[in-house]
């Protein structure tokens, strides 16, 4: 049985999957900081009822397409869950 991912992040292609729905990034570096910076500032204010917690984690991952310390972060973040998970980073799609 193959199992369907709720969530997906190309930084190459600079999209975010989430459930079936697929968003763009901007394509300016400028205008992703922005988006990113106001998405984490709307992470911190989480306790208001408009804003969510959840905008913190999608900032940083939007931030994490442009700055390099938070770039770190998701890929050590990502490598730690793989091997959490019992999968080996890296070796999806090859064969013994």
């Amino acid at each position: 049985m193959s199992r369907s991912r709720f969530f997906s992040f190309h930084a190459g292609r600079g999209e975010i999957g989430i459930g079936p729905k697929l968003f763009r990034l901007p394509q300016r570096a400028p205008m992703r900081i922005g988006l990113g910076l106001g998405l984490v500032a709307g992470g911190v204010l989480g306790f208001l009822p408009v804003l969510g917690f959840w905008m913190l984690p999608l900032g940083l991952l939007v931030l994490s397409q442009d700055l390099p310390a938070v770039r770190r972060w998701r890929r050590s973040f990502v490598l730690r869950m793989e091997r959490r998970n019992g999968k080996r980073p890296g070796r999806e799609g090859r064969t013994n």
